[in-house]
């Protein structure tokens, strides 16, 4: 993830110093701007169903899977009483979303088994 963009993300979630997005409206209406708006929206969206599924007594796993080329992906699995979503996220993004409130205390990691 582009170092800029991740600030903007933790900007936009920092609830002591949040960043308007009215009053920065130009750093908003460049390309690293509206991917910073998607990534915050999407992981704003995994916290609320995170959250739901805690107050359900139901379940929010993760398992991270390493590609052929070494890159790491966390899929995150979220069952419900309407339904499951699964997710999967870059490194990034997962540290991003363990960092907002609630998220952290809620996950539970599954290992896979070894070969």
């Amino acid at each position: 993830m582009d170092p800029f963009v991740r600030r903007l993300v933790e900007r936009l979630h920092d609830p002591t110093r949040p960043l308007s997005r009215n009053r920065h409206f130009h750093t908003f209406d460049t390309p690293e701007g509206r991917s910073a708006m998607k990534v915050s929206r999407r992981l704003k969206s995994l916290q609320r169903d995170i959250a739901a599924c805690v107050k359900e007594g139901r379940r929010a796993r993760f398992f991270r899977h390493v590609g052929p080329n070494g890159e790491n992906r966390i899929e995150l699995l979220m069952e419900r009483i309407q339904g499951r979503r699964v997710s999967h996220l870059q490194d990034a993004e997962f540290e991003l979303l363990a960092q907002l409130p609630g998220v952290r205390e809620a996950l539970e990691e599954v290992l896979e088994p070894a070969a």
